[in-house]
C-alpha cells in the first residue's frame, strides 16, 4: 500500500509583486487536505554565498534566489539573463532560460525556469548562479513538499492526538517509518462490532466470556467476539449499582477503533497502527467481567493453551488492557501477564480513572506490564487519570469538560442496547490512552520484531518527551511515536534513524536502573552517554541471539574511571571489566540460551564527570 499520495497538480496563476500575495502564492500548491490542510515545513536556509540547497525529491522548474540588496534584483517580468547577464553562462550549460516570477521579499525572488530540472540538476543551477554573480547572497531550488503519510479519512483533523503539536504523539513522522504491518493488537475488551472503518483490520477472535448474565448473548464462550451491547438498568448489577441506567458503550469498538482503524478509504477515522490486525477478545460484558476470564483470555491471546478453547492461530505481539477494578493486582492475573511476556507479547494497561495511585488499581499495578496515564489536549494530566510510580509513559486519554473535540474521536455504534448502526463518538478516559500506546507499540515492533517486552517498555520511556503542561506521576513522559520508532530501527530518539542500519544512541536520563536501560537494538550502534556525577550509573540492553556473542567496549575520556558490568535478564552479574584510569573496558561473552536481552552498566570510578568532560562511548557488537 502507498503511504505517500500523489503530489497535487501546481497551481500555475501569476501572483502580484506584494510580500502578502507572493506569501498566499506559495502556499497555494499544496491542495487542501480532507480534515485539514497538509503541513510541509521547509527549513531556514543556513547557505554561504555560493550554497544551494540540497538534490533529492521531486522535479522542479523554479528556484528561489535571494540577492544582498533590493537594487541588485532584476526587475519584475525581465528574463534573468537580459538583467544579470552574470547568468547566461549557467544557463546555458543546463539547457534552460529563466524568467523572474514574482518576489518574496524586495531582495529575494522566485524565477520560473524554462523546463522541469530533476532535483539534483536545480541544486547544481542553484549553485552555479550564486558563484556566477556576487550580487547573489544564495539560491536554491524552489522544492515540492508533498504530504507525508498522512491520511486521508475525512475525519482525520479531529483527531488531534495524532498530529498536535502540545499534546499530540507526533505520529505523522512516526507514519513514515512503520505501520503496524504484520503485528497483532489484541484488544480484550467487550468485543466487536463489524465497523465499515474498522473490519478489514479485524481477526476472527473469541468470547471468553463464561457467565451468561454477563456475556447478554444468550450463551457461554465460543467463537463469536461480537459485541451484543452491554447496557444494564439501575440497580441491575447489584448493591443498587449502578444509581441509573446506563446504555452500551460499545467500548472495545472504540478502543479497537484507535488501534487500528483502517487508513485511506475517504471514511471516517484513522488508527494508530492503522495496517496492524486487531484480535478481537471478548472479556467485558453487562457489568463488567471476571478476572479468571481476563486471566484466561491474555494467556490465549498472546498464544498459550487453554482448556476448552481452540488454539489462537495469531497469537499477538501485543495486548491492550483498557480495563480495571480497585485493588493491587492479583496473583491470577499477574501469572497470567508473566506467561504471556515470556511469549514475547507486550502488555499495555490503562492506569485507571479514580484520580488517584495505580497502586490501587489491577491490572495496572501488575508487574512488567506498560501502565498508561491520561492527557489532556495541553498534554498536562487529565483530571480523571490515576498516577504514581507504577506508572510508565502517558498519552491522550481526551478531556471533553470544555467540549467534546477535546475527547478521542473513534468508530462507534449508535444502538442504545443492541447493535444499531455504524457512528463516531468522542470518549475520555485512560481506556483511551492505553491503546494510543499499544498502537505504538505496534509500529515500534514492526520496525524491531527482536524486540522484547522489557526492551519495549524501556524504548517507550527513553524517547518519551517532556510534559508540556503539569503531570505529576505520570512517568517518564509524553509517547513520542516518531522518536520510539526510530530508537527501534537503531536510529536512537530523536528521530534521525537510518532504517534498519546501527547508528549513535544518545543516553537518555533517567537510565539508573535495569528497568529503565536504554535499549540498543543494532548491532553495530554505539551508545554516547555521560557520567553526570559522582556515583552514576547509566544501564543499556541488548537482545543477543542464542549462539550469538556479546561484545562490548567502554571508551571513557583521558582522566575517567569508568567500570563496565554485564548483567543477565535474571539480575545475575555475567561479565565486567575495572580497569584504570583512561583505559577502555571491554567483555566478551557468548548467549549459550535462546534470544535474551543482557544488561550493560557503565558505573561511574573516579574522575570526571559532567555532560562535557564525564562523556563516554559505548560500541555494541551482537
Amino acid at each position: 500500500m502507498n503511504r505517500r499520495p500523489s503530489h497535487p497538480a501546481l497551481r500555475r496563476a501569476a501572483c502580484a509583486i506584494s510580500l502578502a500575495a507572493a506569501t498566499a502564492c506559495l502556499l497555494a500548491p499544496h491542495a487542501a487536505f480532507a480534515g485539514g490542510p497538509a503541513q510541509p515545513t521547509a527549513g531556514t536556509p543556513t547557505f554561504g554565498a555560493a550554497a544551494a540547497n540540497g538534490g533529492s525529491g521531486p522535479a522542479t522548474d523554479q528556484l528561489i534566489v535571494k540577492y544582498r540588496s533590493s537594487t541588485s534584483a532584476p526587475r519584475f517580468g525581465a528574463t534573468a539573463a537580459q538583467q544579470r547577464p552574470q547568468t547566461g553562462a549557467a544557463l546555458a550549460r543546463f539547457g534552460v532560460q529563466m524568467q523572474v516570477q514574482r518576489q518574496l521579499a524586495p531582495d529575494t525572488q522566485v524565477v520560473r525556469l524554462s523546463r522541469k530540472l530533476a532535483a539534483s540538476e536545480a541544486a547544481d543551477l542553484a549553485r552555479s548562479l550564486a558563484a556566477d554573480d556576487p550580487n547573489v547572497e544564495y539560491a536554491e531550488p524552489d522544492r515540492i513538499m508533498t504530504i507525508q503519510a498522512t491520511p486521508t479519512d475525512p475525519r482525520y483533523g479531529e483527531q488531534w492526538q495524532y498530529f498536535d503539536r502540545t499534546g499530540g504523539l507526533n505520529l505523522p513522522a512516526a507514519w513514515d517509518r512503520a505501520t503496524g504491518s504484520g503485528v497483532v493488537v489484541a484488544v480484550l475488551d467487550t468485543g466487536f462490532r463489524p465497523h465499515v472503518d474498522l473490519k478489514a483490520n479485524l481477526l476472527p477472535g473469541y468470547d471468553f466470556i463464561n457467565d451468561s448474565f454477563v456475556g447478554n448473548d444468550g450463551n457461554g464462550r465460543d467463537a463469536d467476539a461480537s459485541d451484543p451491547g452491554d447496557a444494564i438498568r439501575a440497580g441491575e448489577c447489584g448493591g443498587g449499582q449502578p444509581f441509573f441506567d446506563q446504555p452500551s458503550s460499545w467500548h472495545g469498538t472504540h478502543v479497537a477503533g484507535t488501534v487500528a482503524a483502517v487508513a485511506n478509504n475517504s471514511t471516517g477515522v484513522v488508527g494508530v497502527a492503522f495496517n496492524a490486525k486487531v484480535l478481537p477478545v471478548r472479556v467485558l460484558g453487562k457489568c463488567g467481567g471476571y478476572t479468571s476470564d481476563i486471566a484466561q483470555a491474555i494467556i490465549w491471546a498472546s498464544g498459550g493453551s487453554v482448556s476448552g478453547v481452540p488454539a489462537n492461530p495469531t497469537p499477538a505481539r501485543v495486548i491492550n488492557l483498557s480495563l480495571g477494578g480497585g485493588g493491587a493486582c492479583d496473583r491470577t492475573t499477574q501469572d497470567a501477564i508473566n506467561t504471556a511476556r515470556q511469549r514475547g507479547t507486550v502488555v499495555v494497561v490503562a492506569a485507571g480513572n479514580e484520580s488517584q495511585d495505580a497502586a490501587n488499581s489491577s491490572p495496572a499495578s501488575c508487574q512488567g506490564v506498560v501502565t498508561v496515564a491520561a492527557t489532556n489536549r495541553s498534554g498536562g494530566r487529565a483530571s480523571y487519570s490515576n498516577f504514581g510510580s507504577t506508572v510508565e509513559v502517558a498519552a491522550p486519554g481526551g478531556d471533553t469538560r470544555s467540549g467534546e473535540s477535546g475527547g478521542i474521536l473513534s468508530t462507534l455504534n449508535t444502538g442504545s442496547t443492541s447493535p444499531g448502526s455504524d457512528s463516531y463518538a468522542y470518549y475520555q478516559g485512560t481506556s483511551m490512552a492505553s491503546p494510543h500506546v499499544a498502537g505504538v507499540v505496534a509500529l515500534v515492533l514492526e520496525r524491531n520484531r527482536q524486540l522484547n517486552p522489557d526492551q519495549v517498555s524501556s524504548l517507550l520511556a527513553s524517547t518519551a518527551r517532556a510534559f508540556p503542561s503539569s503531570c505529576s506521576g505520570c512517568g517518564r513522559g509524553l509517547v513520542d511515536a516518531a522518536a520510539a520508532v526510530a530508537a527501534a530501527a537503531g536510529g536512537g530518539g530523536g528521530g534521525g534513524g537510518g532504517g534498519e542500519q546501527p547508528g549513535t544512541v544518545s543516553e537518555s536520563e533517567p537510565n539508573d536502573t535495569l528497568r529503565e536501560a536504554d535499549v540498543i537494538s543494532q548491532s553495530g550502534s554505539v551508545a554516547v552517554g555521560a557520567m553526570d556525577r559522582a556515583g552514576d550509573r547509566d544501564f543499556y540492553s541488548a537482545t543477543v541471539p542464542a549462539g550469538g556473542t556479546l561484545n562490548v567496549k567502554l571508551a571513557p575520556g583521558a582522566t575517567a574511571d569508568y567500570d563496565l558490568y554485564v548483567w543477565n535478564a535474571s539480575g545475575r552479574l555475567v561479565g565486567r571489566s575495572i580497569r584504570g584510569a583512561g583505559e577502555r573496558d571491554e567483555v566478551t561473552l557468548v548467549n549459550r540460551a535462546g534470544a535474551v536481552p543482557y544488561y550493560v552498566e557503565v558505573r561511574y570510578y573516579d574522575g570526571d564527570t559532567g555532560r562535557d568532560e564525564g562523556r563516554y562511548t559505548l560500541d555494541f557488537s551482537f
